[in-house]
């Protein structure tokens, strides 16, 4: 499969600046591609790599024009990051598809369920009773959707993900545990994509909501009760626990960790390995790392925290005395 220069910017805008008749073969990163491949530039720090590249054309930002015309063949975006997302879709729906049913015969898919005749159902799925799947939804194999839980529109799960598995709910009795039945669903909406081996937990009263365009990364867990607002998207191993509120347009950074019964607001963006501990309703980015070192000094630094409450209750104090102080100075000047 092949596309020309001039086939790509008709097909999805741009300027273009060379042959539009040069003939892509493939993409590629800038540092491997080809005479025959495409590739793109999107952060400026990388502008090193653009001038040594063999690229046959480089999708390129309208400040990095100049500079990519030095080199050879470019298509020119406002947004080239977004443009290069929109060709790898424009490649892959050109392939050409081997047929193959929308639903394996593998699929164990209970009769009281609901999939949508354009729905596709991959190998070894299990779809239990009142679960509904939406139109052009694809589940790759081995996915398992709950009783009654809802998958919206054009969701894509991806191998080994489990919606509404038992949320994790027990009350002590005597030193033992009692089973708290988890009572409620999922509820997915359209435009979802959530990556292999995620887990998202049924509610125990009210349903776990995931809303539209959210994107979930690989082995995410997703607690009971939680709610994800529209957009938001979280990277590998993020842990949610049970009853949090995530606003739209958030963003997760890998192995951060959410605790039970907070609320983050629209825009809110968490680094990689953060321990959320407090609602954050303000727009913003968020850290809280604790930053790696040898082993010694990190055990010197950590009894140092330890020592911090009194540190700070004796400058209190300190600061009482001189402001006392400085007040019986000021009398007995007078």
């Amino acid at each position: 499969m092949v596309f020309s220069l001039g086939f790509i910017v008709e097909q999805l805008g741009g300027e273009l600046h060379g042959d539009s008749g040069l003939v892509i073969e493939g993409l590629a990163p800038l540092e491997s591609a080809n005479c025959g491949q495409l590739s793109f530039l999107s952060n400026p720090k990388y502008q090193s790599q653009l001038a040594s590249s063999k690229a046959g054309c480089v999708i390129v930002s309208t400040q990095m024009r100049e500079v990519a015309l030095l080199r050879g063949a470019c298509i020119v975006s406002d947004q080239p990051y977004l443009y290069f997302a929109r060709l790898t879709q424009l490649w892959k729906k050109s392939r050409v598809q081997t047929d193959r049913p929308l639903r394996h015969p593998s699929a164990v898919i209970d009769p009281q369920a609901f999939v949508h005749p354009s729905a596709r159902i991959g190998a070894l799925c299990v779809i239990e009773r009142g679960a509904r799947i939406g139109a052009d939804t694809e589940l790759k194999s081995r996915v398992t959707v709950g009783e009654d839980c809802v998958i919206g529109a054009r969701c894509l799960l991806h191998p080994g993900v489990v919606i509404g598995a038992d949320g994790f709910g027990f009350a002590p009795n005597a030193g033992a545990w009692e089973k708290i039945e988890q009572l409620g669903a999922v509820q997915i909406g359209d435009d979802v994509e959530i990556g292999a081996n995620t887990c998202i937990d049924r509610g125990a009263l009210q349903d776990t909501v995931i809303s539209d365009g959210v994107k979930l990364d690989n082995l995410i867990q997703i607690g009971h009760n939680v709610h994800i607002g529209k957009h938001t998207a979280m990277a590998g191993c993020v842990g949610v626990a049970g009853s949090a509120t995530i606003g739209a347009h958030c963003t997760i950074g890998g192995a951060a960790n959410i605790l039970g019964h907070l609320e983050l607001g629209d825009g809110v963006n968490i680094s990689v390995a953060s321990v959320v501990t407090r609602s954050i309703l303000k727009p913003g980015h968020y850290t809280g790392i604790f930053p790696i070192d040898d082993n010694a000094s990190w055990e010197k630094n950590a009894a140092s925290l330890k020592q911090l409450h009194g540190l700070r209750a004796r400058v209190r104090s300190l600061e009482d005395k001189l402001k006392a102080s400085s007040i019986a100075g000021q009398i007995g000047a007078q």
